[in-house]
């Protein structure tokens, strides 16, 4: 895992990007990290609960594990 990052390692990632990227890029970069963020925690929540479903249908089948 990685350690925690801390007020001063987001400053300096936010500085770094700001350099790299500029001032007119970085609204359009936080969009697209936002959508691919919550794209992921969509995409996690389906693959839970579709385990979770094929595990209470396993459970109901007579003769099942």
């Amino acid at each position: 895992m990685l350690p925690n990052i801390g007020l001063s390692g987001i400053l300096l990632i936010l500085a770094v990007a700001l350099i790299f990227f500029g001032p007119s890029k970085l609204p359009e970069l936080g969009r697209a990290v936002g959508r691919t963020l919550s794209e992921f925690k969509h995409s996690a929540r389906e693959l839970v609960s579709d385990g979770k479903e094929a595990g209470t249908e396993a459970d109901k089948e007579p003769g099942g594990r």
